[in-house]
């Protein structure tokens, strides 16, 4: 019996090139479609059947109907069993594939939930998962009386732009209204939220059949917004799994995810630890992105993306999953943008180096230990070796 599928993957940016090889390397058929502006990455080609791609003015955004139409007539001649969704920015696009073409997976509705932040907020207010006070910006009266009941500072977020992207802080009544009104007819895509203060964490995780298999918590080191409008160093830390932190993030992401609908697949989820208690921020469908998934790796052994590839060959074939055996260090990750093309890692050493970011005008690391002291040892060295040594900064597009 014949038990290879069809695995179409979306994909706009250059990702997930682990998931494919592991699909390919469990007998299945690999599409692949991308924008044009990434025909040039290095994709595992010899393992992917058939590879398209998509124009489009950003990368990201592309003409639905011509997506749509290009895959019916992939489907003609080639059976898709299984449609995924690599990046944040596909999630939409692949619940509506799936819709149009009854696939199985999340249709629209359900993908809302990890991708629409107003739709995540008021999914996880129904489900009483503590979240920041936040509106819609649907109507004038309903902001008014938000805006007169909370306390300043806000968030004005885009409600389906990934992390800390386009997010503006404003900080009194008035310059809410003037953002506002430069947003015009595109106010709708936006919401308001209730700054708060606090460390911000993320959980990276594997869910199979309806349950949580593999979870690993770490804490930004500075606030991802800070890095995104500030041009700081990006750094995280995985934390201790015997934490009481750890335990609390545990505890609310799988009520997250229970109440989101994340039947099967990875996702990466951000909480904001405001007095001693998390409060959920955002989720995604998907593996984390800015190395994070590499991060997770070097303190676990396990590749999210493969074991991602797995889960979903597990469940076309209806055979049961075991997530492998993993290891407890901890990993530590720090990246900037450099000043230098390609920066000279030769005289940076240290034993705890495991990983160094290989990416044109970026510098960064990845340190791993069975000790987290040691670990944020070298986190603290080493953003004082590059905020010396290489770090630059570019104005960030609004």
């Amino acid at each position: 019996m014949d038990r290879s599928f069809g695995f179409l993957c979306i994909c706009c940016e250059f990702k997930g090139d682990d998931f494919l090889r592991e699909a390919a390397a469990l007998g299945h058929r690999v599409y692949l479609i991308t924008g044009e502006n990434h025909k040039d990455d290095p994709w595992p080609f010899d393992e992917i059947t058939e590879v398209f791609y998509m124009p489009s003015k950003d990368g990201r955004l592309w003409d639905m109907e011509d997506l749509k139409k290009g895959v019916a007539h992939l489907m003609r001649r080639a059976k898709i069993d299984r449609m995924i969704a690599l990046d944040d920015y596909d999630v939409h696009k692949v619940a509506y594939l799936r819709e149009e073409f009854r696939m199985p997976g999340m249709g629209q509705t359900t993908a809302r939930h990890f991708y629409d932040k107003l739709a995540m907020r008021i999914q996880a207010q129904e489900a009483e998962i503590p979240v920041p006070a936040f509106s819609s910006m649907f109507n004038d009266d309903d902001i008014n009386h938000f805006l007169n009941t909370t306390e300043g500072p806000w968030f004005v977020k885009p409600r389906s732009d990934a992390g800390s992207l386009g997010i503006r802080k404003v900080n009194n009544i008035d310059e809410f209204w003037q953002l506002a009104n430069t947003l015009g007819d595109e106010r709708h895509r936006y919401l308001i939220e209730e700054f708060k203060a606090g460390d911000v964490c993320h959980v990276d995780s594997l869910s199979f059949k309806d349950e949580i298999v593999f979870t690993r918590s770490s804490q930004y080191l500075n606030p991802p917004f800070d890095i995104a409008h500030g041009g700081g160093i990006f750094q995280s830390c995985t934390l201790g799994e015997e934490d009481e932190l750890h335990y609390q993030l545990v505890e609310i992401n799988r009520k997250v995810l229970k109440a989101f609908g994340m039947r099967h697949g990875a996702s990466h989820s951000e909480y904001i630890i405001h007095n001693g208690e998390p409060i959920f921020l955002e989720t995604s469908a998907r593996v984390g992105g800015a190395n994070l998934s590499v991060l997770v790796e070097h303190g676990s052994d396990i590749n999210l993306w493969r074991q991602w590839a797995r889960i979903e060959d597990a469940v076309l074939k209806d055979d049961n999953y075991t997530i492998p055996e993993r290891a407890h260090n901890h990993a530590g990750i720090i990246a900037s943008l450099s000043r230098f093309e390609w920066p000279d890692y030769n005289r940076h050493t240290d034993a705890e180096i495991t990983w160094k970011l290989n990416k044109k005008y970026h510098v960064g690391f990845i340190f791993k230990s069975p000790d987290r002291n040691i670990v944020l040892g070298k986190l603290d060295k080493y953003s004082r070796v590059i905020s010396e040594e290489y770090h630059a900064t570019v104005p960030l597009k609004e």
